[in-house]
């Protein structure tokens, strides 16, 4: 039986706390370059704090909304279809580093892949739930929830946003296991598609080359492996400790993009493994309390709901880290919470602002 109770307040506050650390971090990881390029050492933190207060706007909003509203047709498939017409709407925007992400109006940009994800994760939940006696069935259990993931990254994917287009994926996959889909049938999609993810990496020269970097970064240290390798040595020069507050060298114009998606790199050097452990540990609070929202939700859409937005947040902070530590091949996605983008901190925002929602309504 669903009882109304008070929003979960551990994530709330892990929330909290991850977005006012990254706007410390922002300022002291943009500050050098931000005086050089705009002659202000404060633009982005100021730009990033205006996004923080609208995003802490959205989420107490969401709070305070009961998700349950959101199981309606008109609802999902309005939100969708506002998802699609902006997705193809952006292809026709000025590219921005050859790539059209952006819609821009003066001095505001917004991009729409942000709003996929939160598209994603409601219309998985709304036709998943819906169709939860037939998931055993393929053309009639999960192949159009299956469509619905393929469009949306698709149209992402052409932007051209790889990144941005396999988060989409991995979260559909997510939602699809937790739902009841049958193993067999997950292990027949992934060998299909394993082809198709080949020739994405093969078709392009520059992914082609990115990934043999990440194998061999040493191999073109001045030219595509300069990123990583700087990116290593900013969080092996942290040590344990770190070298102190705003006391980061890499950032000094020799690691690419510190404030947006190497800024974990500039945590690990001014703070050090530990200051780096204790922010994965924040993320693992968070993944925690949104798998245990997950598993108390009233029903199986505010289930699929929280599942969904826990793996999108979780999801892109290990990647971004395991990105930075080089495990992983050079990527760009954000670090939910600290890296500078006002679209993808309002998104982030939002979506714990959907589980908050959730946690109220709990069995």
């Amino acid at each position: 039986m669903a009882v109304k109770l008070y929003p979960d307040r551990t994530l709330f506050v892990v929330t909290v706390g991850l977005v006012s650390f990254g706007l410390v971090m922002l300022y002291s990881a943009s500050a050098v370059v931000a005086h050089d390029a705009h002659r202000s050492s404060h633009f982005f933190l100021v730009k990033q704090a205006m996004w923080a207060a609208c995003g802490l706007l959205v989420m107490l909003t969401l709070t305070r909304f009961d998700y349950r509203k959101l199981k309606h047709p008109a609802v999902i498939y309005g939100l969708l279809g506002v998802t699609v017409a902006l997705l193809v709407a952006v292809l026709f925007f000025p590219p921005l580093k050859n790539a059209h992400r952006w819609i821009r109006f003066g001095m505001l940009s917004f991009q729409p892949s942000e709003l996929a994800k939160i598209s994603l994760v409601l219309g998985l939940a709304y036709e998943l739930e819906k169709r939860r006696d037939r998931l055993h069935d393929f053309v009639s259990g999960w192949l159009p929830p299956l469509a619905l993931t393929g469009l949306l990254a698709f149209l992402v994917l052409i932007e051209p946003d790889y990144s941005t287009a396999f988060c989409l994926v991995f979260i559909g996959g997510c939602l699809l296991f937790v739902s009841g889909v049958r193993m067999a049938h997950l292990a027949g999609l992934a060998v299909v598609s394993a082809p198709v993810l080949l020739w994405l990496i093969l078709s392009e020269g520059y992914r082609r080359e990115r990934l043999l970097v990440f194998l061999d970064p040493f191999s073109d240290p001045l030219g595509k492996g300069f990123q990583i390798i700087q990116s290593l040595i900013a969080v092996g020069s942290g040590g344990v400790l770190g070298s102190g507050f705003m006391r980061s060298q890499q950032k000094l114009f020799y690691l690419p993009e510190p404030h947006s998606d190497f800024i974990f790199a500039v945590i690990g050097e001014e703070f050090g493994l530990l200051g780096g452990l204790c922010l994965l540990a924040a993320y693992c609070v968070l993944l925690w309390r949104g798998l245990v929202i997950a598993a108390r939700a009233s029903d199986g859409f505010g289930s699929l709901v929280a599942t969904g937005f826990t793996m999108f947040l979780a999801g892109q902070a290990f990647i971004n880290v395991g990105v930075t530590v080089g495990v992983l091949p050079t990527t760009g996605l954000p670090l939910p919470f600290i890296s500078s983008g006002g679209t993808s901190l309002v998104a982030c925002m939002a979506a714990v602002g959907f589980l908050l929602s959730v946690s109220q309504h709990a069995r």
